[in-house]
């Protein structure tokens, strides 16, 4: 007969409490643990997407705003060379001193431009820079050209030039010379892309693996030495994720793929940031393995901690499921904060367990991405005082046509800005006035000399003439979308509030407020230095001629301003002088200082040329 165990007819109670801390502890700990380690492990995950996700952004904006930039500078460029050359840059036009001077002046202001050329409609024409184009740079410059005709920009396939330690990858942007319809040329620029090459090898010191690709999936760039500018990159899903989505790739998009090498497959997670200014993506990608690992990581240590907390009692177990989730949230809570922008976030752990190497790490992605921030303030930074140049290069360059307004522009700018800053207006209004006030007389660039040096007055032609120069001065500006809010300034800094002034005789609340406060700087300016057609005025004749046109011609909110300015002391004018070569001017008989200075009409005031 089979040996039958004997049932016990009592249970322990040992045996019932242990039982019941068991199934107390493990069970809930079981499904506490595991939730928490989904939950962690997809956000821990989410990080690490979103650190791919703002790196390549951040690339791929820095890639457009350095090819905005170039853009810009372009359409400058084309319409100085239009305005220096009358729109006729044909073989007697074509090698000028002038027109070589601003090519020259163009490759030489920023350190990633490696040649130029301008090209007029003969095909003929002038280049500078340190390269010389080969014949894959020239067939380049003819299809460029080709676009040109069409009027269309172009920007070329990456190229590489040069050998050895010497190469360099490049890159052409072009645009064309257009007046009306009339194509008068070409302006070809050579990029080097070394920038973008230090910015992918800084992401790859990161542990990152980054790289460009155009549209086609060809390589543009890499922090690697081990790929080829052009080498076919879409065997990496990511990369043909990208080309598959052509026109549809706005967005960044993140995705996990298998590489394989042979017989070998490494599982990847690959991020793609489109830069829609040039049709190229930013990519890059790094092993699941070092990816996740922090996640990895988490997993055992949880795992462990639940198991410690099954034999150490239920409320140990609470108190270790504290000690485990806390941190955690600390890192979700930090991981919110850096999603929402605020990159100074950091994780203070003190533990050498591998929740503190998790904050560390953590800690570390915060910085790279704070400096990441921070490198793109700095390119915009630098974008700006570039773009701030350019300006005060072509305000000068209007100054320098008359040696009796030489250095107008920044005195107009000056007063202008003292007399915005007592008006209490706000920073905005005072970047806008900067620039529009620097540039407010371009339009003379356009105006004859013979008139805008004339000693004496002006004929009614000469003035009607004189008078274009603020819509010539608009019009040379209005194609450059960064400068539209500055163009009311430009153009109608001569218009008068009894509607006496011009180009369009508007009339009091008509005068928006910006070329309200360029005017009064302006007249100012034009009453206290020498000019061909008058003697400077002493500062506080000048001082009352203006209160008398307060209300007349000129804004009486602004007047105010610059006469609390002026006797505060805040403008200090020097001497005025008659320039070396310049016609004398008579003296005018100094005013009596007691005398009031009545004035016959106000706007006699002879500032038409200021």
């Amino acid at each position: 007969m089979p040996l039958k165990l004997p049932i016990p007819t009592r249970v322990p109670l040992l045996y019932v409490i242990l039982g019941v801390l068991l199934a107390l502890s493990v069970v809930p700990m079981y499904f506490y643990s595991a939730q928490i380690e989904v939950l962690n492990r997809n956000r821990l995950k989410t990080n690490e997407m979103l650190l791919q996700n703002t790196v390549t952004r951040s690339l791929a904006d820095d890639i457009s705003q350095h090819q905005e930039t170039l853009r810009m500078m372009l359409a400058n460029l084309a319409s100085s060379i239009q305005v220096t050359t009358g729109n006729d840059i044909g073989s007697r036009n074509i090698e000028t001193p002038e027109l070589r001077a601003l090519l020259e002046h163009f490759v030489s202001s920023s350190n990633d431009i490696a040649y130029a050329t301008v090209l007029n409609a003969d095909a003929k024409g002038i280049s500078a820079g340190r390269i010389e184009p080969d014949a894959f740079l020239q067939r380049e410059l003819e299809r460029a050209y080709t676009a040109a005709h069409e009027k269309r920009g172009y920007s070329g396939q990456p190229l590489v030039v040069g050998s050895g330690k010497s190469a360099r990858t490049v890159l052409l942007v072009s645009t064309p010379i257009v007046y009306g319809d009339r194509f008068l040329g070409m302006i070809g620029s050579v990029v080097d892309l070394q920038f973008l090459i230090r910015r992918l090898q800084e992401v790859n010191r990161a542990g990152l693996m980054p790289f460009v690709v155009d549209s086609q999936g060809r390589l543009v760039a890499a922090a690697s030495i081990g790929f080829a500018t052009g080498q076919d990159m879409t065997s990496s899903d990511i990369v043909r994720s990208f080309v598959d989505d052509g026109a549809k790739a706005q967005l960044a998009a993140t995705r996990e793929f298998a590489v394989r090498d042979g017989a070998n497959k490494t599982e990847m997670l690959g991020t793609y940031s489109p830069v829609s200014a040039l049709d190229w993506a930013v990519v890059v990608q790094k092993p699941q393995d070092e990816a996740y690992s922090s996640i990895y990581e988490m997993q055992r240590t949880g795992r462990l901690l639940a198991l410690l907390a099954v034999f150490l009692s239920i409320g140990l177990s609470i108190f270790s499921a504290r000690r485990i989730t806390h941190p955690l949230q600390v890192l979700a809570e930090s991981s919110r904060a850096i999603a929402k922008g605020d990159f100074t976030q950091r994780v203070h752990i003190k533990t050498r367990t591998e929740i503190g190497e998790l904050a560390s790490t953590f800690n570390t992605m915060s910085e790279e991405l704070e400096q990441f921030v921070e490198d793109l303030k700095r390119a915009a930074d630098e974008n700006k005082a570039l773009f701030m140049g350019s300006i005060q290069m072509l305000a000068g360059a209007v100054d320098e046509k008359d040696p009796y307004t030489r250095g107008h522009s920044d005195r107009v700018t000056k007063y202008s800005l003292m007399i915005a800053g007592e008006m209490g207006l706000d920073p905005g209004f005072l970047e806008i006035l900067r620039i529009s006030a620097q540039l407010h007389d371009v339009g003379k660039i356009g105006i004859e000399d013979r008139i805008l040096k004339k000693p004496g007055a002006l004929t009614p032609e000469e003035f009607e003439i004189m008078k274009t120069h603020t819509t010539k001065g608009a019009n040379i500006l209005r194609p450059v979308t960064q400068l539209r809010e500055m163009l009311p300034g430009i153009e109608l800094h001569h218009e008068a509030l009894n509607g006496r002034g011009y180009p369009y005789g508007l009339k009091g609340d008509e005068i928006p407020l910006l070329p309200r406060v360029i005017a009064v700087a302006d007249t100012f300016d034009a009453l206290t230095t020498n000019r061909p057609y008058q003697q400077a005025h002493d500062p506080y004749e000048a001082i009352r001629i203006i209160e008398n046109l307060s209300g007349k011609r000129l804004d009486p909110t602004a007047v105010t301003a610059l006469l609390a300015v002026f006797l505060r002391g805040d403008i200090r004018i020097p001497k005025p002088t008659t320039p070396a070569g310049a016609p004398a001017i008579a003296a005018a008989p100094a005013p009596t200082p007691a005398a009031p200075l009545t004035i016959a009409d106000p706007l006699a005031v002879d500032t038409r040329r200021s």
